[in-house]
């Protein structure tokens, strides 16, 4: 493995040649994401006009970032493969961990003294594979890589859904499970559905209270959650050029949000303004004199609606904020219709706490814009209705964020300052007073907002905005204030208007000292320690390979009832703690997804006992009698994070089967890596043919090839059965990962086989 500086160099010095052969064998002008994909397949892989949508490719990324909570299962993984290093820049950052609960400093604290065993795991195993590891405090995943490793037209995959962030700085970046980056840190190719691609053309420049954030909150709720599926979001236009790179970061993270494999910006001068500000002047240089190899071709931008799967296009001039809530990403309302839709909906008018930063919006710009609301509120003898807090991004955030005077700006208006790490953003805060599950609503810039996630009440209605907007409503206190008409009573019984933001895209003084204090050690005899009776590490165990019998008398587990996301399946927040226990974590599986047939949540009907209980209990009542069970879902199931651990427990408990009416990308994936088959009703409406106390039979897996339907019986209590037709979109390396049991395990049969241990 070469460090990042030579590998970048090394990526630029043959990239030239490559665009010449890619624009000659496929004789056609290219947008920016067909480029990079181009021009990262993998080695054995030849060069041909993919169709979008239906070829799986295999590629080979620059790089791996993993944060703690997912790197646990993927180091455990990658020990397994037999490989002494990473063949690929790889990097852990801890930033999962970290409670919100008194402060920036308590809280880092008590995250080194509870968290103390997994960070010894990580650490140790990072250095005996030569991984780089950023300690808790260090900042946040995607800002962290923003800020140190993303570089124009590179790719880079991530075990975070969010890893897409480094878009903003013209890289494909892919958010992908842990068995993903085990392949990639072992050598192997990585395999992705080649995307379509929807061009989004920006036009206009922002004003006024608009900020970057606005543009994907109008856009989550054009595409809906599951719009962007299968897709790559490529922006271009001047209103693209006009935003700063990490408005561009801010929008390409939430375009998870949609569903969509990555987003991305070509380059532009604004990226080398950002590259020089960060200490990378010198690519900054060497991507400036190969440009037309890091955007796409003109021919593309002239005409977009040829050569694009989907094409949209937005007038920043007349966009207008937005705040999407709640419960849902995607219900997307102008500020001018709040009022309207609050009243409409019965939200709570009243705004509990308002928060901004986490890795969505926590830049330079972000900070100081925000800052200029506070004190203009100050001056006009305003103070906020709401308790206020911040999520720093990164340490370098931070300190830059203290050095010129932002800090203390906040501190005047009594806000809370959390560690650099993600806290409430994935319910990581330890909310006083919700025990009470009072209903209430919060906003904040953070980029999901899904019942129960940023505190655990599932009363708290949860509204997403820009750091402006969600610094103006704390300021009123109401979710139906707009800034830009409204006005506020002072404390002088004086009416005052908010005066607009403004900020800083850069740092004036430039960023001091680049952070970059990750540490590295030589691969070697490291020892790597897992304590057998710990209740927070457990050695990964093989999942046993496929017996070639079809699979039979399965008993139904749940049939899980509208939007079931991995929040659902797998439950953050308490539980995050068990990333790296798979027996302990699995104790959470599906206890959020609501029962079809009682319209509860966690309480399901165990057919060998008559009784109801939680779903994790029942799922292990069959394993302990060796039944295999299945279950059952609707549309974009496992929709939200790359949490892998959402398809381990499953495997672990004995779950063969998950049949649904779709798949988010990641988690299909994570499914398919594990093992698990999954199924989707080649008849959505076969959905309401499953009762409860079915039980499944399915036929003709010998005959388990790419394209092939597969049989599937249900057999009623009542006696009757009715046969239904399932599909899949396995290939056939796919087929072979649920034969050998899981990916996993042909990784390590190669490992033995090869030279390469």
């Amino acid at each position: 493995m070469v460090s990042d500086v030579e590998m970048t160099k090394i990526f630029y010095s043959k990239l030239s040649k490559k665009a010449l052969l890619i624009r000659s064998l496929l004789k056609k002008p290219l947008t920016l994401s067909e480029k990079i994909l181009y021009s990262h397949l993998y080695q054995s892989t030849p060069i041909s006009s993919f169709v979008r949508g239906t070829d799986y490719v295999e590629f080979t990324p620059n790089r791996v970032a993993m944060q703690d909570a997912t790197a646990q299962m993927a180091l455990l993984q990658f020990m397994m493969a037999g490989k002494q290093e990473s063949a690929v820049p790889a990097s852990v950052h801890c930033d999962h961990l970290v409670i919100a609960r008194s402060g920036a400093s308590e809280d880092l604290k008590t995250a080194l003294s509870t968290n103390l065993e997994v960070y010894n795991f990580l650490r140790s195993t990072c250095i005996k594979y030569n991984i780089g590891f950023w300690e808790p405090g260090e900042g946040i995943i995607h800002q962290t890589v923003l800020e140190n490793y993303a570089f124009p037209g590179g790719m880079i995959i991530g075990t975070d859904s969010h890893t897409p962030t480094a878009g903003g700085l013209g890289m494909l970046a892919i958010g992908v499970g842990g068995a993903d980056a085990v392949d990639v840190m072992a050598g192997m190719g990585w395999e992705l559905k080649f995307p379509k691609i929807t061009g989004i053309k920006l036009t206009g420049k922002l004003n006024g209270w608009t900020s970057a954030k606005d543009v994907i909150l109008k856009i989550t709720g054009m595409l809906t959650v599951k719009g962007g599926t299968g897709h790559i979001l490529e922006y271009f236009g001047e209103g693209a050029e006009s935003l700063s790179c990490t408005g561009k970061a801010t929008i390409c993270n939430m375009g998870a949000e949609t569903g969509a494999t990555c987003s991305v910006f070509g380059f532009d001068d604004s990226m080398v303004r950002y590259l020089t500000a960060t200490g990378r002047k010198e690519t900054a240089e060497i991507a400036s004199g190969m440009k037309k190899h890091l955007t796409g071709d003109s021919e593309v931008y002239l005409h977009p609606e040829k050569y694009f799967d989907r094409y949209l296009e937005i007038n920043l001039s007349e966009l207008e904020p937005f705040i999407n809530g709640p419960f849902s990403p995607d219900i997307a309302t102008p500020i001018s219709k709040m009022k309207e839709e609050a009243v409409k909906n019965n939200w709570p008018e009243v705004i509990s706490a308002g928060l901004i930063g986490s890795c969505t919006n926590s830049s330079y710009e972000d900070i100081s814009r925000a800052a200029s609301i506070v004190r203009d509120a100050i001056s006009q003898n305003l103070s906020p209705k709401s308790e206020f807090m911040l999520n720093p991004g990164s340490k370098e955030i931070l300190l830059l964020a203290e050095r010129d005077g932002y800090i203390d700006t906040f501190r005047q208006f009594n806000s809370e300052i959390f560690a650099n790490a993600c806290g409430p953003c994935i319910g990581q805060w330890d909310r006083k007073g919700i025990e009470k599950n009072a209903v209430n609503s919060v906003v904040h810039s953070f980029n999901r907002n899904f019942a129960s996630r940023i505190d655990g009440n599932p009363n708290t209605h949860s509204f997403v905005a820009s750091p402006e907007i969600v610094t103006a409503l704390a300021i009123s206190g109401k979710l139906t204030f707009n800034p830009i008409t409204d006005s506020l009573k002072n404390s002088q019984g004086e009416q005052v208007m908010l005066k607009e933001p403004s900020g800083f895209e850069l740092p004036v003084t430039g960023f001091g000292r680049a952070v970059r204090k990750n540490s590295k050690g030589v691969p070697g005899d490291e020892k790597i320690v897992i304590d057998p009776v710990s209740e927070r590490l457990q050695s990964l165990i093989p999942f046993d390979k496929w017996d070639g019998q079809d699979l039979l008398d399965m008993p139904l587990l749940i049939k899980a009832k509208g939007k079931c996301t991995t929040d659902h399946i797998s439950m953050a927040g308490p539980w995050l703690k068990y990333r790296g226990h798979l027996e302990n974590i699995s104790n959470n599986y599906m206890i959020g997804a609501v029962n079809s047939f009682n319209e509860e949540v966690n309480n399901i009907q165990n057919q060998l006992t008559g009784q109801f209980e939680p779903v994790p209990a029942v799922a292990k009542a069959y394993m302990a009698k060796g039944i295999s069970s299945v279950v059952v879902g609707e549309e974009n199931f496992g929709e939200g994070s790359s949490r892998e651990h959402a398809a381990m427990e499953p495997r672990y408990l004995g779950v063969k089967v998950i049949l649904v009416k779709s798949f988010a990308r990641i988690h299909e994936t994570n499914l398919k890596k594990q093992g698990v088959l999954a199924l989707t009703f080649t008849d959505k409406d076969d959905y309401n043919k499953v009762r409860d106390h079915d039980k499944f039979d399915v036929v003709g897996l010998m005959g388990f090839a790419p394209g092939s339907q597969i049989r599937v019986v249900l057999n009623h209590k009542d006696g009757t059965r009715e046969e239904i037709f399932t599909s899949h979109s396995y290939n056939l390396s796919q087929i072979e990962w649920f034969r050998a049991g899981s990916a996993l395990n042909l990784i390590r049969k190669l490992g033995k086989e090869s030279k390469y241990k």
